[in-house]
């Protein structure tokens, strides 16, 4: 199995490539000046790509990045699907002033855990041709629901049932 950086940036049934900008705007807070991110120019690879990278920095704040889908991941894309505004969440390291992206996701438990890290999530309306994509894929795959039991239903089992 290719390691994770060298994966092709080809869109298939898992993976899409998208082109986007993080844009940087100096905003004034009190006495000290931060920076409001922004995902901007997203551009979406239906193509072949000739890159062999999972990263591709192409300069001034541009990259390219797959979004790729996991089948362990189907409830979050059907609940991210059928919530109002389906949101993509581009997760970002901080390094000197910049941010430089991790990962593009639309599984919303997977983006909350980067939130309690050191780690910056954006996030932008998914395009209407990656929802087909998405829904396609979940077509294809099934549904993933998540069945929970009803407690006491059967008194036999469990640790305080001293069997």
């Amino acid at each position: 199995m290719p390691k994770q950086a060298e994966l092709e940036l080809k869109k298939n049934e898992h993976v899409w490539p998208i082109n986007f900008r993080l844009q940087a705007e100096e905003r004034q807070v009190g006495r000290w000046t931060t920076y409001a991110w922004t995902i901007e120019d997203i551009c979406l690879y239906e193509e072949d790509l000739t890159s062999n990278m999972e990263i591709s920095n192409i300069g001034s704040g541009n990259y390219m990045m797959p979004l790729e889908l996991f089948r362990d991941e189907r409830m979050e894309y059907r609940f991210n699907l059928n919530s109002q505004s389906p949101h993509l969440f581009f997760i970002c390291a901080e390094e000197n002033e910049q941010l430089k992206p991790v990962l593009v996701t639309a599984a919303q438990g997977v983006a909350a855990r980067y939130m309690d890290g050191d780690y910056v999530v954006l996030h932008i309306e998914i395009p209407l041709a990656i929802q087909a994509w998405m829904e396609a894929f979940l077509g294809r795959h099934g549904e993933l629901f998540e069945f929970k039991r009803k407690r006491g239903g059967d008194k036999k089992k469990g640790r305080s049932s001293g069997n």
